[in-house]
Parts: C-alpha cells; structure tokens; sequence
C-alpha cells in the first residue's frame, strides 16, 4: 500500500512524517531557503522511499508550505493591479483610518501592495440590496485592461462595491481578464461578504501571491511525479488541505499552512493521550507558535500578515519571533536583546559550523542541554568551542551569558502564553503544555515552571509534529455566504428559514466538488456555523448552525422547529459572549452576518504502536552523563536517555536529558518524567 507523506518546511529545518499501514517513520534535514521545494525533494530521496512499486513507497505528500508567508514578508510577489469602484481608488490606504500605536509620534504605515498607480476604477455601482444603479459598459472593461496591460500588471485582484450580493459585474471583468491572459482574484469567489476594505485586502493579496505559489506548487508536483508520486496536497490555514489546482487558485488561505498544521498534530496526540484541554508551544528555529485549546480547536477570521489584512478562516494560533536560531545581542542601553532576527537554515547558529552569531541554540549547548553526539540522530555533529567564541563576542561570562539568553526566550514566551489564555480569561493551571518543534522540549519545562502549568507533555517525535499534523490534515473546502439578518420575535423563523437554504445550498456544492475530486460520499462530513453579533457591534462570534433537516414549503412563521433553532442559536451566542467577553444581553437584538459551511473529507488517523516493556529498568536507555547548568542549582551531572530505548511506565527524574534523532527533551532538577503507553513522555512539576 502506498504511503502518506506529511512535509513541514521550517526556517531551519524541513520536517518529514511517513505513514504506511499505520506505522510512522520519521525524518529531519536542513532547509534550502532559496528554494524549499529542493529541500522536500533530496529529503524524499534520502528517506529512501520515492517508488510506488515499493510497500514502503509514497503515494501521496501532504505538504506545509512557507512560501505564501515569505512572499507577503519579503514583498516578493506579483506586479499586482486592483479594480474597484469609482470613487473606492483609495481604499487600501483609507483602510479603517485605525491608529495600532496611539502615542507614536513618528507613526509609518504598511504601505499597500498595490501603489495608487496600479488601481483602477470602474464606473459602475450596485447598491446595499444588490441592485444595479449603475450598469457596468464593456468599453470601460477594455479600457481598464488596457491601462493594466501597459502598466506591466501581472495579476489582476478585481473587488467592487457590494458584490457579495451582485457579483455579475465582478465576473464580467474577470471573464475578460482570463480571455486577455491576466491571472485574476475575484472577491465574491474568494470572500463573497461585507467589509469592503477587508474583502479588497485579502484579494490583492491572493492577487500578488498567485504566479510565487502557482509556479511553487506546479515544480513541486512536477518533481513530485518524477519521482513516482502522483498527488500533492498542501496544508491550509484552517489546518485542513486542498489540492494543488485549488491552492494555486487560493494562495491566500495557505499564510498560516506550518503553524496551522502544527495545532492539528498537537491536539490530535495530546487527544490520543487522553487530555483535552491544551496549550500547544511549537518552537522552532526562527518563531515560537502557541494556541489554546479548550477541549477543541479554536479558530479565527481577522487575521494580519506584515501589517496587512486578511479574512480567511485559520486556526488562532499567536507567533513570536523566538526560535533556536534567534540571535542574541547587547543593545545600545546594554540590555541583552533575543531575536526576532535569526540565523535561519543558512548560515545557522555558530555550533552548526557556518555561522559566527550567538543563537538560542549555542546557548543550550553550553548549558550542556544539547548532546554534540546526538543531534539528528549523530547526522550532525555540534561544536561546543564555536559556540563558547560566539558567546564571548558580547563581552560577558559566557556561561552567565547563555543562561541569561534562555531566560531572555522564555521570558518572551511566556508574554505569549499569556496572551492566548489569561488575557481571554483562561487559567493555565487548568491545560497541559503540548512541547514540541525542535526546540520545544527543550524550554517546555521552564515555560511550565514560570506559569505554573501542571504537566508538560512530549509527544514520541516532538520535533516533526506539524508533520504528523499534515499526516492527519483531512481535506477541507470552506464556503460562505452573506446573510445581514436580525434574529428577533417577528424574522427569527424566517431568518432561519434562510440560513438553512444557504446551508444545504453551500454543503451540496462542497459534496460535488470533493467527490468530482475522488473522494468517497460516506467519508464527506460538513460543518456550518454563523458569523452573529450584537445590533451595532463591528465584530462577531462563530456560533455553530444545528442541522434543521428537511423543511416546509412557503411561509415559515409558524413553523415550530424554525423558532426552536432561532431561540438555540441566540442562546448559544449569549453564552459565547458572554464566555469571551464576561458579559451578555439576552435582551439585546441580535444579527447573522455571514454562513460558512466547511465541507470535509476526512483524514488518516494512525494506529500507533505502543512502546515494548522490556525488563532492566530505565538504565538500559541511559547512554551517556552530562553536565548541566540550571538556575539556582548551577552545575549538575545529568544522565542522558536513548528516546527509542525508553519504554512504557519507565519513569525518572531531572536533572536528565532525553535525545532523538528529532528533539532533545531537558528535564530540570525536581521534575518527574513518564513514559505512558503511547510513547509520550509526560513530566510533571514538584509542586504537583
């Protein structure tokens, strides 16, 4: 049987996940940042397994992209125009005329990614219920291209007045844009609701993103089939995965793809292991990912990439410039600063042999948390003395200095954690931390210490997570549709009347083209939720739709079952609201903005082996003595532990060192460790 390949392409390393017949292999190399998809390839090759005539071959690469990312960041992308309204030039620099810092004196604004010279207007308008007021001409259209045309544009972004409700306007330009060769983004094909500076935003920048990951994901593929595997999937932001054809039709939605997937694996083994409410802590080598997970994961429309916004669906997931390969330096007051700078794939941190920069990692190694030996499996060797000079180029004792840095990382970690959980009113005694990345475990338990946290779990291959997140990733097509209805004693039935018919409307056609596309009708589910607020608000909550079924013909005013939905969907918003905001007024008029309807083709769930019990204890995996620093004890001999040697209900405590070809776990003096059933090494704190 052909197997599933899931494939995280990090700043510093590319990660790699094989499924086949319920079993796991897994696999780390260096990153190739001028070109990732090398990368994805050599790593294919050195595993061993691109043939499909092999029973360890691959028949299909789930793959975690960095590019869309990067490009936004870079400002790497398409020569991009945008064609909206008359009078509507403007609107990307207008935006919500929102000032993030108030008191700045010196304020500067994220330029847009069209410059004024590239926006067209069209002299046509539709009005607030979707009627005509003034027809589009097509003489207009082929002036407007040709101005386009001349000024070099590669991708068209076309996103007019009120076409959430009228998109034939819309779709008139677009048809006469393809027929001239221009890639185009329509807005009421990829975000048909209100908001009007939101919806042009998130189509300029599907614009600009559309020839970098087209021509990404098409060389990939092409690579791909040389190497006989017939089908690439690439991770979304909202943790599902669609086709290529479909993500180089809708770059946009794969900004959050890594990180997205890394949530998904997280709470699928943390969920394995028998805990539910979890904070996941992705380290790795140029950022930190968090997310809350309150028995489910949490997601979130309004998102912001390089100062630019976008409304797509992506897991809530908050990122910090702290990874292994941040730089440290003295700043001009003489404070030690930590990243977001990073030495990346290349040149690295000092210890990799290349780089000259002090890093996170440097630090941990002479801290004696990382084993020169052991890193990737022995594949690499560590050089301890590099990593000493680079530390004593900041002036200072380096030993001091390194622990300094950790503290420095943690430091702003934690600021982190604290954002998702205690600013939303969540208690972090009350989750597990789910340590991960290749750097992870090997902070997890500082984290935990600081904020109080009761248990850190390490899953059996911490440092390729996001990969099994991939490995997992089911399909998923997301649809949606604008709605602006109240709910209130005389529409209530009819507004669910409404919603229901989008509902089956949007669901019908996400079925059709999952299976056009080869997936089985049994294995399609589908998930509706509505976008609700307060009368007067400017933000909503997603509230799940319950499924209705089959309803009467005409008037539904008196149709019991509409009432009964229309009482459960505004009590269940009180209750949202007031659970993320402390307060609800179940007096208060309430409105549907927007239907969304996921439609999902289920993926993979692994059969994991548990670890063998052998006899001999826990010393059979104890392979080497280390020296170790940890505040306030300072210097301690720390017994180093083979993770593959490890087995079920082997338990002991810090100060230790777990290594794996992956990740090396650092488990500081009083800590307790695990071995569960699964391989999971759970470790928890003294005070509990």
């Amino acid at each position: 049987m052909a197997g599933i390949l899931g494939v995280d392409v990090g700043g510093t390393f590319t990660d790699f996940m094989l499924l086949v017949d319920g079993r796991l292999t897994v696999f780390k190399r260096p990153s190739t940042p001028l070109d990732p998809s090398r990368a994805v390839l050599e790593g294919i090759a050195e595993m061993g397994a691109a043939s499909t005539d092999s029973a360890h071959g691959i028949g299909e690469v789930v793959h975690g992209s960095t590019v869309a990312t990067n490009a936004v960041l870079e400002r790497k992308g398409a020569r991009t125009g945008l064609i909206n309204t008359a009078g509507l030039r403007d609107l990307l620099e207008i935006g919500r005329q929102s000032r993030p810092h108030l008191y700045d004196l010196e304020p500067h604004r994220t330029q847009p990614l069209v410059p004024r010279e590239r926006r067209y207007e069209a002299g046509e308008r539709v009005g607030s219920d979707g009627a005509v007021l003034r027809p589009l001409q097509p003489v207009d259209i082929e002036r407007i291209l040709d101005n386009a045309a001349a000024d070099g544009v590669e991708s068209l972004a076309i996103s007019l007045l009120f076409s959430y409700l009228n998109p034939t306007h819309e779709s008139s330009i677009a048809a006469a844009a393809r027929s001239r060769g221009f890639q185009v983004s329509v807005s009421s094909e990829l975000v048909p609701e209100y908001r009007e500076y939101e919806r042009a935003s998130t189509t300029v920048l599907n614009a600009f993103l559309g020839p970098v990951v087209a021509g990404y994901v098409r060389d990939l593929e092409s690579g791909l089939k040389r190497a006989g595997i017939r089908r690439l999937r690439v991770v979304q932001s909202d943790g599902g995965s669609a086709g290529a054809s479909t993500i180089a039709a809708r770059p946009v939605s794969t900004v959050l793809s890594g990180p997205a997937a890394g949530v998904a694996g997280a709470f699928a083994a943390a969920r394995l292991a028998g805990f539910d409410q979890v904070i996941t802590f992705d380290m790795g080598g140029t950022s930190t990912d968090v997310a809350l997970c309150p028995g489910s994961i949490l997601d979130r429309l309004d998102l912001e990439v390089g100062g630019l916004p976008l409304r797509m669906p992506a897991v809530d997931v908050h990122t910090v410039g702290a990874g292994g390969g941040s730089l440290a330096r003295i700043d001009a007051g003489g404070a030690l600063r930590v990243g977001p700078e990073s030495a990346g794939a290349e040149p690295g941190p000092a210890c990799y042999g290349r780089g000259d920069q002090p890093t996170v990692t440097d630090a941990q190694l002479v801290l004696g948390r990382l084993q020169a030996g052991h890193f990737l499996g022995g594949r690499m060797t560590l050089e301890p003395e590099r990593a000493l000079a680079a530390l004593r180029r900041l002036g200072a004792s380096s030993y001091d200095l390194a622990g300094a840095i950790i503290r420095v990382t943690n430091a702003d970690m934690e600021r982190a954690v604290r954002v998702i959980s205690v600013e939303r009113g969540y208690d972090p005694r009350d989750f597990t931390l789910v340590a991960f990345g290749g750097a992870g475990p090997l902070h997890g338990c500082d984290l935990a210490e600081s904020l109080r946290i009761p248990r850190v779990l390490v899953p059996p291959w911490p440092g390729v997570l996001s990969a099994f997140g991939m490995v997992t990733a089911p399909v998923t097509r997301v649809y949606q549709r604008a709605v602006m209805r109240g709910i209130d004693a005389d529409t209530a039935a009819e507004t669910v009347r409404v919603i229901a018919r989008l509902a089956e409307e949007v669901e019908r056609d996400g079925r059709i083209e999952l299976k056009r596309e080869g997936y089985e009708a049994a294995l399609l589910t589908a998930r509706v939720s509505l976008d609700m607020r307060y009368a007067g608000q400017s933000f909503e909550i997603a509230v799940p739709f319950p499924h209705l079924g089959p309803l009467p013909e005409g008037e539904g005013g008196r149709d019991s079952r509409l009432l009964l939905g229309a009482g459960a969907i505004a009590e269940e918003f009180h209750r949202l609201h007031q659970q993320r905001y402390g307060h609800a007024d179940a007096g208060r008029a309430v409105e549907v903005v927007n239907l969304r309807c996921m439609v999902i083709a289920q993926g993979h769930t692994p059969q994991l082996s548990p670890p063998q019990r052998r006899s001999g204890g826990v010393e059979r995996a104890r392979v080497a003595l280390a020296r170790q620093w940890y505040a306030p004890a300072g210097w301690c001999e720390a017994p180093v532990y083979e993770r593959e040697l490890l087995c079920a209900d082997d338990w002991f405590s810090g100060p230790a060192v777990v290594a794996q070809m992956d990740a090396t776990t650092a488990i500081p003096p009083r800590w307790n460790a695990r071995v569960d059933g699964l391989g999971n090494i759970l470790l928890e704190a003294p005070h509990h």
